[in-house]
This record gives structure tokens, C-alpha cells and sequence, in this order.
């Protein structure tokens, strides 16, 4: 009665109290008479009873604040009831410590410690009664705007309606003409005084709808404790109709389109989690969930449209099938580095697509989610240095292949070179190859000669790249193998073999000779100085090496402008080199 007539604020608060009033006496009347499990759903009953207030002639201000009523104990039921959706989804988890260990017999074992089910039984209905009440406001909203037009169109403190628009005008902004006032549940409208549109709210209504019933079926599964296949199926089954309605799209209005398909994609995503770790207590249940899951991901991805980000359902659909190959594996009771070359079959297949897909804007998240798939098989073979090298080789061919198509080849070429090399070197130190030049020098012979030929054919050809792969692939290694080598005769060649180059570099300026001949001599030079100059730092006074640094820095200091000079120089003739 006082928010009747009050100023628009005082109104809100006076709504909002009110509201809170009703609820507490209404529905404490039942409460007092339910289990004691029972009495939130009788407060929620009444809560989601005040909507009905957009029917009766409250003035706006004061309806708004009976609304916010309704929406707080709305909220604070569902806090309530979402411990329980966390447990179902969560629960699972637990499987990870003994994957395969047997299919329990009800649907809350496999859930772990999770709360007390029996007292938990009002939880699916109220998420399941506020899913309905959302879904319902999503389907009937133009109704629903029609019915709640004469509340926006009257003011706060006036006896009645105000005076109607003129007939065939529209409100600022292209809003209906309902009266003074933007109505902030008009479809399509903008917001009035800064407040959401009608088709964001709209959108709203249906994602909470999504979201709260997908956790009303969980819930009610785990509180009836349904066997555990039901359980699986029945969580599969969510994630193929929570597909179907992302794929399927929302309204005309691009607000309102977007909540509900893409909301609907994330609770998908999250419900293959779920049942894909509820699987893994049954190995025929892993297989059938995670095959299933690749093939709905797969599919849905085909069927996208343009609204719904397709990215993510063709990566979610390879993690799927990279889990499926890893299975595999663990059947045939092989050790983990065995297992390591199944594991690439995803990211064969996402390589095929990728040149399949070609410029598609999903072809590049596509081979990208094929990477984790590498990244693992390299770690499980890790403690085999074999099966490692096979590994290794075989991520380069996948390199190879995808350096195929030009879009790919600056990345993927160089990583290709770069896995052959490594699975090379890796093959070699399994099996105790010491004198390592006898394994370089046949190959860098024949790519200096190949890359001779191409300087002679086009002069205008970068030295790194005709003679770049050839010297690094015995310098580099033969310089590693050096800076562990006790004897003298490897440094000593691999420094004269450094210094021809680097001559030879500066003579034909050549910028890939100088560079790699200069830095090998400078890092093979300094291994074999360093002993002595240790034994003559040791000799020297303590206070010599400081005075010796200061002094340097000093002259340094007096000559800068001249060291600026020649390192510019240096720099522009470097860069002039081919």
C-alpha cells in the first residue's frame, strides 16, 4: 500500500519487501507441514507465484520491485540445489584412480563422496520447476509482452494508465507505442533507461531453461539411483539433444539467437566430460560414450551454422577420438610407450582433414587440436628411447604432410626437419653411436652439393637456404658431441673445419657460412680455452680481475660512439651478405 503512491526508489523497495513478506508468511504455512527436506520448494512455489503480479494494475516501479523479489528467492533456492548438480557432474572424477575397475551397480556409486541423496530429493524439482518457468517464458514471450504492456506504459504515484500514444506512433527508438517509458521487456526493443533489450532478456530466459534443466535430469538420476548403463545412456542421450538444439539456432533476433545455441553448446560440453568420466568405470561403456561423443561432436560440426561457433564441436570431436585411440592401447595391454604410435592416429586424421577442409575457417583449430595428441604419444614414449625415435619420426611425417599445402609450410616444414633430425639423433644415442660424423658427413655433403647447384642456377638464393640445413647437420652435432669429449682430436678438427668456413664466408660474403663457422669456432675456441683460463684466473690476484673489468668498461665508455659505429657497420654488412 505505501509503495502505491511512492517516489519511483522508495516504490522499488517497497515492492521488494512486500514481495519478501508474502513469501515468508505464504509459504511458511506449508513449510511447517512438509519433511524437513521439502520446506525451500514450498518458499520457491510461492517466489515463482509473484510473476503474476505483470497482471494486475501495480504500477510499474513497485511490480519491478515484487519482481526482484521473486527473482531472489528464485536464487536462493537454486544455490541451494547446486551442490547436488556439482556432485553429479563432478563426481566422476573419482573413476580416474582406477580406470576399468567394473561397472558399479547404481548410479551413485560411481559419484563418490557426494552429499546425501535422500535429502536431496527437492532439488531436481526445483530446478526443474524454474527450467519450466523459463522455458515457458522463452516460447510464450510475445504473449507475455503483451500481457505486461499496460505495466510498463503506467507511472509510478498515477492512479491509472497515462495518457496513450498517439495511434500509429512509435516510441524513440523504433520501441512499440505502449506509453511514456521505454518498456524494457519489449521484443526486440533496446532497453529503456539503459536496461537489456527485450530479446537479450528473451535469450536469458531460454539459456537459464537449458542450464537448469539439463541439472534437473542429472540430479533426479542420481537421487533415484538409477542403474549405472541407464545413467550413461541417459547422459549421452543429453549431450546428442543439447547438440541438436545448438545446431538448431534461436530466434530471428541476433540477441535472442545467440544465448540459447551457444549455451546449449557449453552445457554439451561439459555433459560429455561428465559422461565420458562416468564411462571410464566399464571399458565397453568407455568405448561406446567416446565413440558415440566423436561421432555427435563430428556430426554437429558438419551441421553448424554460421551462429554457432563450429571450431569448438570439430575440436571437442578430435579430444574424443584421441581419448577412443588411447583406449586401445590399454586393451591390448601394451606399456605406454608402445601405445605411443596409436595416439597419432587422431592427429593423422586431423592433418587429412586440414587438407581436406583447405581454407575452411575450421581447417587450422582442426589441425591445432591434433597437437595435444602428438605432445602425449612423445611423453609416453619418453622412457623408451626406440619407440621415442619411432614417435619422433613419425610426428615429423604428419609435419611433412601438413607442409604439403603452402598456407602451412613456414611453420610446418621447419618442424618437420626439425623431428626428423631430433628422431635421428635420438635413434643414434639408443643405440651408442659415438663417432657421429660418420652419420653427418653423408648427409651434409650431398646438401652442400644440392645447394651449390641451386646458387649457381639463381645467384640471387639466400646462402642459409642452400647451404644452411647442410653445415648445420654436421657442425651442430659435432659440436655437442665436443663440449663432452675428453680428447683433443674431434675439437681440434671441428675448429679448423670452423675456421675454413668462416674464411670461406668472408671471402664469398656469405652470410650463413661467417655466421655458423663464426659461432661454432668462438663456442669450440672458449670450450678449449676455459680450463687454462681458470688455472690463470686462479693465479692471478683477486683484485686483478675487477680492475681489469672496470678498465674495460672504461674505455668502452670513452669510445662509445665509435663501438656504436662499428657494430651499425658490422650489422649493414651482415646484412648485405647473401
Amino acid at each position: 500500500a505505501g509503495a502505491w503512491h511512492a517516489p519511483k526508489g522508495f516504490a522499488t523497495a517497497g515492492g521488494l519487501v512486500a514481495g519478501l513478506a508474502a513469501v515468508a508468511a505464504v509459504g511458511g504455512v506449508p513449510a511447517a507441514a512438509v519433511p524437513a527436506t521439502w520446506p525451500v520448494l514450498a518458499y520457491l512455489l510461492c517466489g515463482l507465484a509473484l510473476t503474476g503480479v505483470v497482471r494486475t494494475r501495480l504500477p510499474r516501479d513497485a511490480a519491478r520491485g515484487v519482481l526482484v523479489a521473486s527473482a531472489a528467492v528464485a536464487a536462493g533456492a537454486l544455490m541451494g540445489a547446486l551442490p547436488s548438480v556439482v556432485a553429479v557432474v563432478l563426481g566422476p572424477v573419482t573413476l580416474l584412480e582406477d580406470v576399468w575397475a567394473g561397472a558399479p551397480d547404481g548410479f551413485r556409486s560411481a559419484l563418490g563422496a557426494t552429499p546425501p541423496w535422500p535429502e536431496s530429493g527437492a532439488a531436481p524439482v526445483m530446478l526443474a520447476l524454474t527450467a519450466g518457468l523459463l522455458g515457458s517464458a522463452y516460447r510464450w514471450w510475445p504473449s507475455l509482452v503483451r500481457i505486461a504492456a499496460p505495466l510498463t506504459a503506467r507511472e509510478p504515484g498515477a492512479p491509472g494508465a497515462p495518457e496513450a500514444a498517439a495511434p500509429g506512433a512509435g516510441a524513440p527508438g523504433g520501441l512499440p507505442p505502449y506509453g511514456p517509458g521505454a518498456p524494457w521487456h519489449a521484443v526486440g526493443g533496446a532497453g529503456g533507461r539503459g536496461g537489456p533489450s527485450g530479446a537479450a532478456l528473451r535469450g536469458s530466459a531460454g539459456a537459464g531453461a537449458v542450464v537448469l534443466g539439463w541439472g534437473a535430469l542429472l540430479v533426479a538420476g542420481a537421487v533415484l539411483d538409477v542403474p549405472y548403463a541407464l545413467a550413461v545412456v541417459a547422459e549421452t542421450l543429453l549431450v546428442a539433444g543439447l547438440l541438436a538444439l545448438a545446431v538448431r539456432g534461436g530466434g530471428s533476433d541476433r540477441a535472442e539467437s545467440a544465448a540459447v545455441p551457444v549455451t546449449a553448446l557449453v552445457v554439451a560440453v561439459a555433459g560429455a566430460v561428465s559422461a565420458g568420466l562416468l564411462s571410464l568405470a566399464s571399458e565397453g561403456a568407455s568405448y561406446a560414450v567416446f565413440g558415440a561423443l566423436t561421432a555427435l561432436f563430428a556430426g554437429a560440426a558438419v551441421r553448424a551454422g554460421a551462429g554457432v561457433p563450429r571450431a569448438v564441436l570439430a575440436v571437442a570431436a578430435v579430444v574424443w577420438g584421441t581419448a577412443l585411440t588411447g583406449f586401445v592401447g590399454r586393451s591390448l595391454e601394451l606399456a605406454p610407450y608402445e601405445a605411443a604410435p596409436l595416439l597419432l592416429l587422431a592427429p593423422a586424421l586431423t592433418v587429412g582433414l586440414g587438407a581436406r577442409l583447405r581454407r575452411d575457417p575450421v581447417a587450422l583449430p582442426v589441425e591445432l587440436a591434433g597437437v595435444p595428441g602428438a605432445l602425449v604419444a612423445v611423453g609416453l614414449a619418453v622412457s623408451d628411447a626406440p619407440f621415442l625415435a619411432l614417435t619422433l619420426a613419425l610426428c615429423g611425417v604428419l609435419a611433412a604432410g601438413a607442409a604439403v599445402r603452402p598456407e602451412r609450410r613456414p611453420v610446418a616444414g621447419w618442424l618437420a626437419a626439425g623431428l626428423f633430425v631430433l628422431a635421428a639423433w635420438v635413434r643414434l644415442a639408443a643405440s651408442e653411436v659415438s663417432l657421429v660424423e660418420a652419420y653427418t658427413l653423408p648427409v651434409t655433403v650431398p646438401a652442400l652439393v644440392v645447394g651449390f647447384l641451386r646458387r649457381r642456377e639463381d645467384p640471387e638464393a639466400s646462402s642459409w637456404t642452400a647451404y644452411g640445413p647442410g653445415l648445420a647437420a654436421t657442425l651442430l652435432p659435432s659440436l655437442a658431441v665436443a663440449w663432452t669429449d675428453p680428447d683433443w682430436p674431434r675439437p681440434l678438427l671441428l675448429g679448423a673445419a670452423a675456421l675454413v668456413i668462416t674464411l670461406l664466408g668472408a671471402h664469398h660474403r656469405l652470410q650463413a657460412l661467417l655466421v655458423l663457422g663464426g659461432a661454432v669456432l668462438a663456442v669450440d675456441g672458449l670450450h678449449e680455452l676455459a680450463p687454462y683460463v681458470v688455472q690463470v684466473a686462479g693465479a692471478l690476484p683477486r683484485w686483478l680481475p675487477p680492475a681489469l673489468a672496470g678498465l674495460l668498461l672504461l674505455v668502452v665508455g670513452a669510445t662509445y660512439e665509435q663501438r656504436l659505429r662499428d657494430a651499425r657497420r658490422l650489422r649493414d654488412a651482415l646484412g648485405r651478405m647473401r
